[in-house]
């Protein structure tokens, strides 16, 4: 049987395959202009399916309601059509029901169901009053045409949120047939299932997130300096670490076992018991950051337990995988020397953990309190440049070297049009710091702002290829290009 390869002809490929070296743009801004584009159409197709099913489920709650409405006015009855309108218009107003569309707030009245078909009413009610006051109607005839108003309004939202849903359907079609037209990783699945079930697995690690108050950021390497080495090798963060730096975090369950009375060992023994995600990688390294932080904030007691339930941590660990049970023996059952050697080792580490702390303040001092944004390179034998454009590009532009056949112009054009545009939007001082080339004032420039405006300008110096770490990159060259 002949193999089907068909399917390999939605894969959508965000990486270099299909593009072209450029002797104006370099290839890796050319590949990430292509990643950010396939991305951005990917997560605008699948928010706008997102919208036309969320909207295609609300307005099918709604349509049928809205038919019985209609139903109803247009049917013969003994009380006229107003009237039942009314009535419904009261109810509605007096005893809405809370039901709602997914992720909509119950307790706002505009956002249920009854709610919206109230905004419904009185829109129909609103156009049916004003139609017979512009028409002049007799006061004899005002009941019987308002009637006949209402009931053409109720027609009207009939047909168009029919017409509105079949429409919807359609697009909601097009779009999923569309998104379909190219694999992802959301299309990935398991080819094969069974009925088995596996055990509990252990204890997730501990979370890993970003350092929260870094007072400059940089591209350097991240340092971390040994506390009790001889005992576990854990690490604290030092005074000067990089933006991208992680450090694990506290669980729940961890922030409550750094609580837990110092030299209380039977309550610690107690809580270990009882909860498995303590003794999980990363566990003792969290409770050490938690004193660092409990420490700088003041909070000494705190900060004392952190380190004391870390060290207990790693004692279990050095003692094998009978750890906890060998080392809660000797704690409780009072053996005076091997407490004495657990508690000097706990005195040690808190006490030159009230020295980084200290230490980490001083430098945070000198460095004035402001979290700043800086370029520095990764190594010393590593420059710094910058590529600036010295203007828009040419009205014509004249492509030359080898692997320039084939090119497209335009694709050329608007890259470095959109250098140019990058470049002009920045405020003047920093241009002049970006055409000097000099790294130390471009870093001036940048101290002064605000973090959050810093880090736009940088991820803009990057996307735009003007900040450049390596050799190579974009060498604009427009205002040498050779016009036809």
């Amino acid at each position: 049987m002949p193999l089907n390869y068909s399917k390999w002809d939605q894969l959508e490929l965000s990486d270099d395959s299909d593009i072209e070296g450029h002797p104006n743009v370099d290839k890796k801004s050319l590949i990430r202009w292509k990643q950010r584009d396939i991305h951005e159409k990917r997560e605008v197709r699948k928010q706008k399916i997102a919208h036309l099913q969320a909207q295609i489920a609300c307005n099918k709650v709604l349509f049928p309601r809205i038919q019985d409405i209609y139903a109803r006015l247009s049917a013969p009855s003994d009380s006229s059509p107003s009237v039942y309108f009314n009535t419904l218009y009261e109810q509605l107003q007096k005893n809405p029901s809370p039901d709602c569309p997914p992720g909509n707030d119950s307790q706002k009245i505009e956002q249920t169901y009854d709610g919206m078909l109230l905004e419904l009413l009185t829109q129909v009610s609103a156009q049916a009053k004003d139609k017979i006051k512009d028409a002049s109607v007799l006061e004899s005839e005002k009941e019987d045409k308002l009637s006949k108003a209402l009931i053409d309004g109720m027609k009207f939202h009939v047909d168009h949120l029919g017409e509105t849903i079949k429409k919807d359907e359609a697009e909601l079609v097009n779009e999923e047939q569309e998104q379909k037209k190219h694999i992802t990783s959301d299309d990935l699945h398991d080819g094969f299932s069974n009925k088995y079930v596996p055990p509990k697995p252990d204890p997730s690690p501990v979370p890993i997130k970003k350092i929260d108050t870094p007072k400059t950021k940089t591209t350097t390497t991240t340092e971390f300096e040994t506390l009790n080495p001889a005992a576990s090798g854990s690490t604290l963060p030092s005074s000067t670490e990089e933006d991208d730096a992680a450090l694990p975090e506290l669980t729940p369950t961890l922030a409550e076992f750094s609580k837990i009375p110092y030299q209380a060992f039977e309550k610690s023994f107690e809580f270990i018991q009882r909860h498995r995600d303590v003794i999980v990688p990363g566990a003792s390294d969290a409770l050490l950051v938690a004193a660092f932080k409990a420490e700088g904030e003041g909070k000494k007691k705190l900060a004392k337990q952190c380190v004391h339930q870390s060290l207990l941590l790693q004692y279990c660990e050095k003692l094998g995988g009978d750890g906890v049970r060998v080392f809660f023996q000797k704690m409780i059952s009072g053996d005076k020397r091997a407490e004495r050697v657990f508690i000097d080792d706990v005195e040690k580490t808190y006490a030159h953990l009230c020295g980084r702390v200290e230490k980490s303040k001083e430098e945070e001092a000198l460095a004035g309190g402001k979290e700043q944004i800086q370029l520095v390179p990764e190594s010393p034998d590593q420059t710094i440049s910058f590529n600036v454009p010295s203007g828009p590009p040419p009205e014509n532009i004249v492509l030359e070297g080898p692997g320039t056949e084939g090119m497209d112009i335009e694709e050329v054009r608007k890259a470095l049009q959109f250098r140019w545009e990058v470049f002009s939007s920045f405020p003047e001082n920093l241009r002049k710091a970006l055409e000097s080339g000099s790294l130390d004032s471009v870093n001036q420039v940048l101290a002064d702002m605000e973090v959050e405006e810093a880090e736009g300008v940088v991820q803009n110096l990057d996307m735009a290829g003007i900040l450049n770490f390596a050799e190579g990159g974009i060498r604009d060259e427009t205002g040498n290009l050779e016009e036809d």
